[in-house]
């Protein structure tokens, strides 16, 4: 019976990692009959499931294996994952709320839960997850980074920039991260700070097409009609919508009149 089970095992996993989740799912549920209160294999039918779409039935195997293991941080994560699909988002709270009181130092649930807090508007909350998370290690640039971005959503530029600009500090080639940081002073009236971390992005990634918009307006808002004509015709180059093109052409005919 051992070895029948280990070969469903083998069997499961390998049809898993090939894609064929139909096949690995029943290859788990017969392991499970020789091992009913498995967390790993209750868990990894959990998943077959969930990427089968059929995500009643992974939420039932998830929460059997929870009950067998409670502590399992990768199946908290993955149920609330298949939660998140499904905008069950108070069920996604109440879940990562027992997990993180029974897990305080894991950092990924508290981000999961931090997750869940800023899409139910509870940014106090979210923001509290957050923090707790760079008490535990101060290096965290992800928690630096949804920080920052609370902070942004609820005005609070100043920080905001402080937090993105934390994250450059170790992440200096990443075009999003200096248009994000752009867009922050930009909303702060630093104009300067926003076209010197537009032109960055810029060198990270010379086909980032929202900062040649970006720096176009900006050189406007300088009263710079040469810079934002240079910007505007280079924006222009890009595949874009038709009325977004004819946008950009009847703000550069006016440019040039």
């Amino acid at each position: 019976m051992e070895n029948e089970t280990d070969n469903q095992l083998q069997l499961a996993l390998e049809s898993f990692k090939a894609g064929e989740y139909e096949k690995s799912k029943d290859a788990f549920l017969k392991a499970l009959e020789s091992d009913s209160n498995n967390p790993n294999i209750l868990n990894n039918i959990g998943l077959c499931y969930s990427k089968l779409s059929k995500d009643d039935s992974a939420c039932e195997y998830f929460l059997r294996a929870i009950s067998v293991n409670p502590k399992s941080v990768q199946t908290y994560i993955n149920l609330s994952d298949v939660y998140y699909r499904n905008k069950n988002i108070i069920d996604g709270i109440n879940l990562l709320e027992n997990a993180v009181t029974l897990m305080p130092n894991e950092i990924a649930l508290k981000h999961y839960l931090s997750r869940f807090y800023l899409d139910d508007c509870r940014y106090d909350l979210a923001m509290d997850q957050l923090f707790e998370i760079l008490d535990i290690d101060s290096d965290n640039l992800d928690a630096y980074w949804d920080l920052g971005n609370i902070q942004f959503e609820m005005g609070d530029y100043d920080s905001a920039v402080s937090n993105y600009e934390t994250v450059l500090e170790k992440i200096s080639d990443n075009a999003v991260l200096y248009y994000q940081t752009a867009i922050a002073y930009e909303a702060n009236d630093n104009i300067d700070k926003a076209i010197s971390n537009h032109l960055k992005a810029l060198s990270c990634n010379e086909n980032f097409h929202p900062s040649y918009k970006k720096l176009a307006i900006l050189f406007m808002a300088r009263n710079d009609m040469e810079g934002a004509k240079e910007y505007f015709e280079d924006y222009l180059k890009f595949d874009l919508p038709p009325d977004e093109k004819k946008n950009i052409e009847d703000i550069l005919k006016r440019i040039n009149a």
